[in-house]
């Protein structure tokens, strides 16, 4: 195989019950991996990946690590039928970096895997200490939106797509975005059924608890570039790491931004390792016309392979 690929992915929100099941099925190392991630944690993740109930995948301290490990997961499947993989670069939304920083080789699997669950269980606390709350806005300008989040005293969350932009704060803010997103011109504003207020300021206790963390977590340059959701930009050091990986637990998820910069690379074949194909659908939005190949299962590997040509 001699085209090159960026591997995307997914963030928390993607997750659904069956992920990964029948992947561990067909391939031993690939159940290896589930069952490895099972002893570092210290708990069952995989049957609640694979079985359920979705109240508990959907738990920040849960999903996390679970869409790391199926990311993973699919990564490995992927090489095992395509040894000769070649990679131009690797991103991923949001905890989606995380996966993306392991595939690269920043950090290790069990060390990554650690990272993602007390990043997540950080985060649980927070939401639970706060109660915050997300919305979608659709069809409205970003100066709009960035002028509507500071009358009502919320942040920017998600710069995903050119018209599609997530808020997150309180939820007497939010719903107050909500509610005048018309006047500034926005199409539609739906408040999302989320546990908390992510990338806002409201996540600023699990920001400091993760900070200290990565303080005393070994990383290392990764083997191909790997792009930054806050600075939208390739990492280029250790420290940069760090600092991008911290302060993207209040900042905000610059994906559009980061995935016209691997489009202006000259990327044109992108592969989303991980459930649901939402990124696919927001590079649709990005750049119409980018091929973008989405593997979360067995199905989808075969189809992805043959349209690899390997």
């Amino acid at each position: 195989m001699s085209k090159k690929v960026v591997l995307l992915f997914a963030g928390q929100g993607a997750q659904k019950v069956g992920m990964g099941q029948d992947l561990a099925g067909a391939s031993p190392k690939v159940k290896a991996m589930f069952d490895r991630a099972n002893e570092v944690l210290g708990f069952n993740l995989t049957d609640t990946m694979f079985n359920g109930p979705i109240d508990e995948l959907t738990r920040t301290s849960r999903c996390q690590p679970a869409l790391y490990v199926h990311g993973l997961a699919v990564l490995e499947a992927l090489k095992e039928r395509v040894p000769s993989l070649d990679i131009a670069a690797c991103a991923g939304l949001s905890l989606g970096e995380f996966t993306a920083h392991a595939a690269a080789g920043t950090f290790d699997f069990e060390t990554g895997l650690k990272l993602v669950f007390q990043r997540g269980s950080f985060m649980e606390e927070a939401c639970e200490e706060t109660k915050g709350s997300m919305a979608a806005l659709i069809g409205g300008e970003e100066s709009a939106v960035r002028d509507l989040a500071a009358e009502c005293n919320v942040d920017v969350a998600n710069l995903n797509a050119p018209g599609q932009i997530v808020l997150s704060g309180s939820v007497e803010g939010i719903k107050q975005a909500v509610a005048k997103a018309k006047e500034k011109g926005i199409r539609k504003a739906v408040e999302l059924t989320v546990a908390g207020a992510y990338h806002s300021r409201l996540m600023r206790s699990a920001q400091d608890k993760l900070a200290a963390v990565l303080k005393t977590t070994p990383v290392q340059m990764p083997n191909v570039p790997v792009v930054s959701n806050y600075e939208a930009d390739v990492v280029t050091s250790d420290i940069v790491i760090k600092s991008t990986l911290e302060r993207q637990v209040t900042g905000s998820v610059r994906w559009s931004e980061s995935m016209q910069l691997l489009l202006k690379d000259g990327n044109d074949l992108f592969l989303e390792l991980g459930p649901g194909g939402v990124l696919a659908g927001l590079m649709g939005r990005i750049q119409k016309g980018t091929k973008v190949l989405t593997i979360e299962d067995v199905a989808s590997l075969d189809a992805a392979v043959a349209e690899l040509g390997a």
